[in-house]
C-alpha cells in the first residue's frame, strides 16, 4: 500500500477529492493511504499560531518553521514505526518541474510521501534546508496554497500504482509514457455533424490502425510539444521557474 501524508491548514479540501472516483476505490481497496494532516494542530499558544511577518519587512505573512517540523516529525515517527522510510515533499514555485517520469519513479518507490501545502507567502526558508527532500512545482504560475498542487501529484502518483486503474495499459499509451503526445481517440458515432471517424480505426488491419496512431502521435507532438522529442539533454540551458504552491 502506498502511504501519502499531506501536511496541510486546509485538510477538509481532500475528503471530497479522496472519496470520489479512481482515488476512491484505490484507498477503499487497500491500494492507496492519503492522509491530510493539519499542521495547525502544532500551532503556538492558545491560538495556534502558524504564521509571523517576515523578517526584514515586506508584504504577506511567513509560515513559521516550528509547526511544520513538529508536523512532519510526527508522521515520519509513525511510518518509522510501521517500518516505512519517508520522502518529504516541499510543495513550491522554485522547485523543480514535476513530471510524469517523476511521478512513475515516486509511485515505484517504496517511501511514505509527505506533501508539505504553504500558504500565504510561502515557507520559512529553514523549512526549504531542515526538513524537505526535494521541491517539486507543478507549472509556471502562483496558486493561493500547495493543496491543488497536491492533489495533481497524488493523482499521477496513485493512477501508476499496479491495481489502480482497471487496465494496465491504460498508463503504457498515453501521453508522456513515450517521449511524446497521445495519438487522438474516437468512439460511437462514427459520423457527428459532419465529422467523421477516420476510416483506419474501422479497417479491422491492427498494423495500419498501430501505424497511423504512431503517426498521429509524431505529427501532435511536433506541433503542439516539439521539445519533447529532443534528445536527452538538448533542451536549452539555464533553469525555469516554476510556480504552483507557495
Amino acid at each position: 500500500m502506498k502511504c501519502i501524508d499531506v501536511l496541510t491548514l486546509f485538510p477538509g479540501l481532500f475528503e471530497p477529492f479522496l472519496a470520489e472516483g479512481v482515488l476512491g476505490r484505490a484507498i477503499r481497496g487497500g491500494l492507496l493511504a492519503v492522509a491530510p494532516v493539519n499542521f495547525r494542530e502544532h500551532g503556538l499558544g492558545r491560538h495556534k499560531v502558524v504564521d509571523d511577518v517576515p523578517y526584514g519587512g515586506g508584504a504577506g505573512m511567513v509560515l513559521r518553521p516550528e509547526p511544520l517540523f513538529a508536523a512532519a516529525r510526527e508522521r515520519i515517527a509513525l511510518h518509522r514505526a510501521a517500518g516505512r522510510t519517508t520522502r518529504t515533499i516541499l510543495l513550491t514555485p522554485q522547485g523543480a518541474p514535476f513530471s510524469q517520469s517523476r511521478a512513475r519513479a515516486l509511485a515505484a518507490g517504496e517511501e511514505a510521501l509527505l506533501l508539505l501545502c504553504g500558504r500565504y507567502e510561502g515557507f520559512d526558508e529553514r523549512v526549504r534546508v531542515g526538513l524537505a527532500d526535494e521541491e517539486l512545482s507543478v507549472g509556471d504560475f502562483v496558486l493561493l496554497g500547495g493543496e491543488v498542487a497536491a492533489m495533481a501529484v497524488i493523482e499521477a502518483v496513485a493512477r501508476l500504482i499496479p491495481g489502480v486503474l482497471g487496465n494496465p495499459a491504460s498508463s503504457a499509451e498515453e501521453s508522456f509514457a513515450a517521449p511524446r503526445l497521445e495519438y487522438p481517440h474516437y468512439t460511437r458515432p462514427a459520423e457527428f455533424e459532419g465529422m467523421r471517424v477516420p476510416e483506419v480505426l474501422s479497417s479491422g488491419n491492427h498494423a495500419r490502425i498501430e501505424a497511423w496512431r504512431s503517426e498521429q502521435a509524431e505529427q501532435r507532438t511536433r506541433e503542439r510539444r516539439p521539445e519533447l522529442l529532443q534528445p536527452a539533454g538538448a533542451a536549452s540551458a539555464g533553469g525555469r521557474p516554476h510556480g504552483s504552491a507557495d
